[in-house]
Order: structure tokens, then C-alpha cells, then sequence
């Protein structure tokens, strides 16, 4: 009966009656769906009978759905209106606020320069606080001279007129009449800051930057009779190890009372005296200092590290004490830098510098880092007692500078983007990137864990063998307040830069705008908590209470280092590139020459 029924005309239509209903029954089921919907939020219907109208219709209406509706294409133009109109921040406005923050650092620089000009002009530091000056570095004027190439870069001519006044009128006199001076704090802050200020005020063909003050050669002038003052205390030593002091007025030179110098002072003194030399055109300079650093390269090491000590008189390491803190610090740094300065020049084989910096940072990545509990912060420690001792969870904030010194080893300056697409980078050098941002993430939180938003001096760090209780840093919001013991002598803060300076470099390198954005936070914990009103800034005591008590300091770093870092993080990453100049260790731009 069924194949007579189709085979007729009637039963054919019928058969196509039949699959029209159902194609209209499922068409209205989606009306069905939400009137059953509103029955069961009434009590009517089930559960079952919901999901199996809603089924259908939903399997049916994916058979004849529309393509989805794509968003209008807008231009360039409409593209920034909408953004504005949607309250996101587009490209132009972000570098806008990051202009109104370096104007603010800007007017801090003139704040804290207000303030030594009014109390303290041509002593070395300012004690804000009693309105008095100190002379604590042999009396040279040490905030003048490490403040001027910070003037210049902000383009303060009125500041750069006082100071190159001052300097002019005043420091070759002092020079001569001064008496004891330590070589390492003479040679980074006062030749350093000359030597800078020689170049970006246009000598050697350099930047003109300052529109005001001396003509360049006084600035050199002055340098090299500080510098063959200075050499004396190489040349009065019985080894290629220099002395510690020197006497400037009748060029003597002796030892610290211990006999000893520090490894970090003897070696940190070759990228001022390898630039005087370039500029001047005698080597005398470059040669004194080059000593140093071929001599340390003779000597035994534990995976690269050195003792913190060294003996002008043995020209040997003295004591097994191992640390990237102080008297250890720039070593490191200066052995990367000198090669970078050096490296294109044709005055001599200097690969040996880059080997004893890569085999001491390999030897960092072993021995000395560590990760904190229980949030697992990366942390450089000491070895107090040597290489078979114990590891202390000690870090003092001088540590700092190591990531802005890995990240610039990795890179020579270049960004990780542009080093990256030259196929430059090795495993090797992607590790060492990883961990200055890892130490950098430390750093930064050795700041925010405090009451006021700034670093101690030293940090301990809670390990599986270190812990004390009740000497956390005060902020009880922090993530990392039980990773980080903050000792009571350890409390103070000295305005010190080498945090900002790492945030400085991991932002040119790696262009991740975290690093200006936790430089704004510190800068404004600095202007809360230690700016003087009738000028200048201070130290400080202790940064866990508030409000914290003041130490009564200026240093001369905040004026040539601190601020300056954070000025140049706000700015344009064109303005002192760091492919083009190396920053001594008391952030002094110094070009690199090329043969």
C-alpha cells in the first residue's frame, strides 16, 4: 500500500504536506522555548520538557543562523576618538603623563639644588634638616660636581650657570690646598662628574647640552690636575694595586690604616682614567688604571667571585669574604662596562674582561642565589666566611645594581626586541635577562613591603634556615611581608639609587612599562616622606614607622644619580642611549669611543 500510495499524485503531496508542517513546527519552536520558559518561572512545565523544546529549536536555528556581525572598520583618526570616548589611555597620552612625571622629577632636582645653594654652596653635603653644610669627602664641592651633568641632561642652564661658575672660580684651589681624599670617592664623583661634563657640554665633539657655564676645557683642565694628583696613588704603591688615600695637596699617597683597599674601589676607577686618557692623548692615565684589572685577572678565584678585600702592599685578596654589596659591588659592574667602553677600540685585546665577567656571573647563578619563603622572591646572598661556608639570606640595597649590569651584559645596550631580531641573544644570555628581571621584582619589593613605600639599607630574606619574627617591613598588605626581615639597624635610608637605576635599564632593554611604573611609586615615597620644605631631601632613619625620623643627609648621589635615573626612565629613551654611553658607577654618561 505504501508504494502505491507514493507512486500516486496525491500521496505525493501529501508526503510534501506533511514535511512543510514539521519545518513550520520547528520554526515556531523558538516562540514555544521562552513560553515554556515563563510557564516554569510560573510553576508550569518541566524541567524535561524545557530542555527538549529548547533542543530542537536550538539545533534547527544553527541550520539558517547569521553570519555574525562584524564591528565597523574605523580610520586612524576615528580609532583615537573611540578610545578617548571609551577612557582607555591611547599612545599620546600615555607619553604625556610620563612627561608630566619627568617634570616633576625635574622640579625635585631644583628643590634639593635650592636648598645647597642656600645652606651649604661648595661644601660636599647638605644636612637639610639644620640648614647646615659638611664636608665628609675631602672638601671639594662633591655635590656641585655630581650634580652639573644632571642639570645639563634636564636642561637646567640656570643650575649648570651656578655650578660651572662654582667649579670655575673655585675647585682648582681646592684641589691644591685640600688635604687627604679617598681615590675611589674622588675619582667616581668628582673626576666623573668633570669628565661628563666635558662632553655634554660639546668638548670632544660630544652633545651640547648646556647652554651655559664654562667653556669645555676648563672642565678638562681641571680633571687632569685632579687626576695626576690622584695617580700618585698608583705609582707610590709597591704593586699594581693602588692605595686608598691620597693627599692632594703635596700628591702623596698611603693605605687605610688596615693596610688594605677594597677590591671594589681599586677596580673601579678604569672607565674615568680610560677617558681622561682618550681625550687628553696620554695614555699615563689609562695605563695606571688598566694595571689593576690586568693584575686581578692573574689572581685565584672561586668561580669567578672574589674576596672583598685586597692588599696593595702583597698585591694579593685578603680574608675569604664573598659579597655583591658593598666593597664588593662594582667590581662586577666594571668589568662589563670597561669592556663595552673598550671592546671597538684599537688599544688592545680586552675579550679577557668579558670572560671574567661571564665566569663570575655563572658563578653568582651557583653559589649565591637563592629564593625566599614563602613567596619564592629571588635574592643575591653573601658567603661571610668563603666559599665553604654558609650562605647568609643577606642583601644589602647596593645589590641592586646587578640587574641594571645583567640586563646590560646581555644586550651591550641594544633593546631585547632589536638584539633578539639580529639573532644576537643565547640561551646563556636569555637566563642572565630572566633573572635581572627576577632581581629587579625584589628589589622593588624591598620598597613596597616598608611603611613608607622606601628600601632599608639591608634586607634579610626567610629561608628554610633564617627566620625572625616581628621585623617585617611594616606594610601588612604586602604579598612578600613574611619573606623580607628587616633588621633595627638596618632600617635607615640613605636616598640611595641603585634600585632606580635598574628600573632604568630594564626599562630601555626590555621596554616593559612596569619599570616606569614602580620608579613613579618610589619617587613618590621619596617626595611624601623625605622632602624638606625649605629644601633639599633627607635620609632617613627608619622606614617602617610613619612618620619616619629624619637622618639629617643629602647625599650627593640623590642630586647625580638617584634623580637622574629616574628622570631619564620618564624621558625619551633617545637621550643618553645606552649603546652610545656607559654610565660609571656614579651615573656619569661617558660616550663610548670607537676606533
Amino acid at each position: 500500500m505504501r508504494r502505491e500510495c507514493l507512486s500516486c499524485s496525491t500521496g505525493k503531496f501529501l508526503g510534501l504536506l506533511m514535511i512543510f508542517g514539521l519545518a513550520c513546527l520547528m520554526l515556531t519552536h523558538t516562540n514555544k522555548a521562552h513560553s515554556v520558559s515563563d510557564g516554569l518561572a510560573k510553576g508550569i512545565g518541566t524541567n524535561e520538557e524545557h530542555k527538549e523544546v529548547t533542543d530542537v529549536g536550538i539545533r534547527f536555528k544553527k541550520l539558517f543562523r547569521r553570519a555574525p556581525r562584524l564591528p565597523p572598520r574605523l580610520s586612524p583618526d576615528e580609532k583615537i576618538i573611540h578610545r578617548n570616548f571609551t577612557g582607555k589611555l591611547n599612545e599620546p597620552n600615555v607619553e604625556e603623563q610620563w612627561k608630566a612625571r619627568q617634570q616633576n622629577v625635574k622640579d625635585a632636582f631644583t628643590h634639593a639644588w635650592s636648598g645647597y645653594k642656600k645652606f651649604a654652596m661648595g661644601y660636599d653635603e647638605l644636612m637639610p634638616v639644620s640648614r647646615l653644610g659638611v664636608d665628609g669627602l675631602g672638601g671639594l664641592g662633591a655635590t656641585v660636581v655630581d650634580a652639573l651633568d644632571t642639570a645639563m641632561i634636564m636642561g637646567l642652564d640656570e643650575v649648570v650657570s651656578e655650578a660651572g661658575s662654582w667649579i670655575e672660580s673655585h675647585l682648582l684651589d681646592r684641589i691644591r690646598q685640600k688635604g687627604q681624599v679617598n681615590l675611589f670617592e674622588t675619582t667616581i664623583r668628582v673626576l666623573g662628574g668633570l669628565l661628563s661634563a666635558y662632553h655634554l657640554s660639546g668638548g670632544d665633539q660630544g652633545m651640547t647640552l648646556a647652554q651655559k657655564g664654562p667653556k669645555p676645557t676648563i672642565y678638562l683642565d681641571i680633571a687632569k690636575n685632579l687626576a695626576d694628583r690622584l695617580l700618585s696613588a698608583f705609582t707610590s704603591s709597591p704593586t699594581a694595586i693602588p692605595f686608598s688615600d691620597v693627599v692632594l695637596r703635596d700628591s702623596s699617597a698611603h693605605s687605610a690604616p688596615d693596610g688594605l683597599s677594597s677590591t671594589s674601589e681599586v677596580s673601579t676607577l678604569q672607565l674615568e682614567f680610560n677617558y681622561l686618557s682618550a681625550i687628553s692623548g696620554d695614555p699615563k692615565y689609562s695605563t695606571e688604571g688598566m694595571k689593576v684589572l690586568a693584575h686581578l685577572k692573574t689572581l685565584p678565584k672561586t668561580e669567578g667571585l672574589v674576596p672583598i678585600y685586597i692588599s696593595p702592599h702583597s698585591g694579593e685578596f685578603s680574608g675569604e669574604n664573598i659579597r655583591l654589596g658593598s666593597r664588593g659591588d662594582s667590581y662586577y659592574e666594571y668589568l662589563i662596562k670597561v669592556w663595552l667602553q673598550l671592546r671597538d677600540t684599537q688599544d688592545g685585546n680586552f675579550t679577557y674582561l668579558h670572560d671574567m665577567y661571564e665566569e663570575a656571573m655563572r658563578g653568582v647563578k651557583h653559589m649565591l642565589v637563592q629564593k625566599s619563603i614563602p613567596s619564592e622572591l629571588v635574592f643575591v646572598g653573601e658567603l661571610p666566611v668563603g666559599p665553604k661556608g654558609y650562605l647568609s639570606p643577606k642583601m644589602d640595597h647596593l645589590v641592586c645594581f646587578l640587574p641594571g649590569t645583567l640586563a646590560l651584559g646581555v644586550t651591550k645596550g641594544l633593546t631585547k626586541e632589536k638584539a633578539m631580531k639580529d639573532n644576537l641573544l643565547t640561551f646563556e644570555d636569555l637566563e642572565n635577562l630572566k633573572l635581572a628581571e627576577d632581581l629587579t621584582k625584589t628589589c622593588f619589593e624591598m620598597y613596597s613591603v616598608t611603611s613608607t613605600g622606601l628600601a632599608p639599607e639591608i634586607a634579610y630574606f626567610h629561608t628554610k634556615d633564617y627566620f625572625e619574627s616581628g621585623l617585617d617591613g611594616g606594610n601588612k598588605s604586602s604579598e612578600y611581608v613574611n619573606d623580607i626581615i628587616i633588621k633595627h639597624a638596618d632600617r635607615h635610608n640613605l636616598l640611595r639609587p641603585e634600585t632606580v637605576e635598574s628600573l632604568f635599564v630594564l626599562y630601555r632593554i626590555t621596554q616593559d612599562p612596569k619599570y616606569r611604573e614602580w620608579g613613579w611609586h618610589i619617587f613618590e615615597s621619596f617626595e611624601k616622606y623625605t622632602k624638606v620644605e625649605s629644601g633639599g631631601y633627607s635620609s632617613l632613619d627608619d622606614v617602617t614607622t610613619v612618620p619616619p625620623p629624619k637622618r639629617d643627609k643629602m647625599e650627593t648621589f640623590f642630586l647625580g644619580e638617584t634623580l637622574k635615573y629616574l628622570y631619564l626612565l620618564f624621558g625619551d629613551s633617545s637621550v643618553i642611549p645606552l649603546d652610545k654611553f656607559v654610565f660609571n658607577t656614579e651615573a656619569h654618561p661617558l660616550p663610548i669611543k670607537s676606533s
